[in-house]
């Protein structure tokens, strides 16, 4: 079986970013730009920079309430967000907390058609499926893509988590675990549905990713 990716790239320096999605780009089948990792005033030149690149990119700018390293006001950051659609990328990750609290940017992006992958993490714990399910139903009023991320203290919270592919659904599902007890979901998720997993070129963005390499080396 070939592995779908999408390589995390998280670079501050606006040169090295280009540099490294090119890189990623040649092996993995997508790269996620994560947009918070730049200044804020770096973000619209590398749109420019990168924009025939985008049509293979998930674009994400992550608060630091969401795990993100985003420096700046909420109000901001939905700005920019409404920018990023404008280019129309592969995807453009936002979280299902702030979506849902915000008529006007999902409206926004409803507009530009710019495809959304609507995300929702727990970096404590994995809920139980019940809670689980009721978040997926809830996030799939706003996109065909939903993404849900958790953490397993157990190798049953991943089996747990990936209990949401069985659900009977038109959506596409990314649902996998952080943590070294959730590893295995990362490769799993691929076999159950997911339409890809993320992977990096280095060091690990989160806790349990596998590299590029080590993943490509589990293909049959």
């Amino acid at each position: 079986m070939k592995y779908k990716t999408c390589v995390s790239i998280g670079e501050k320096n606006p040169k090295k970013l280009k540099n490294v999605l090119k890189k990623a780009l040649l092996k993995s089948d997508f790269a996620e730009i994560r947009f918070d990792y730049l200044k804020k005033a770096d973000i619209p030149i590398v749109l420019e920079d990168i924009k025939k690149s985008l049509s293979r990119c998930v674009c994400t700018l992550r608060p630091r309430s969401e795990g993100g390293v985003f420096i700046g006001k909420e109000d901001e950051r939905r700005l920019i967000l409404r920018l990023i659609a404008e280019y129309n990328p592969f995807l453009l990750d936002v979280e299902f907390n702030a979506i849902q609290k915000d008529k006007k940017l999902a409206s926004y992006l409803r507009k530009t058609k710019c495809k959304l992958l609507i995300s929702w993490h727990d970096f404590k714990k994995t809920p139980n499926e019940s809670q689980l399910r009721s978040k997926f139903n809830k996030m799939t009023k706003f996109s065909d893509i939903v993404k849900i991320v958790t953490v397993a203290n157990s190798v049953s919270d991943a089996s747990r988590l990936l209990s949401l592919y069985s659900i009977k659904s038109e959506n596409e599902t990314i649902a996998f675990c952080m943590g070294e007890q959730g590893k295995f979901s990362r490769i799993l998720c691929l076999h159950l549905g997911s339409p890809f997993t993320y992977v990096s070129l280095g060091k690990a963005i989160a806790p349990g990713q596998f590299s590029l390499r080590e993943i490509k080396s589990l293909e049959c």
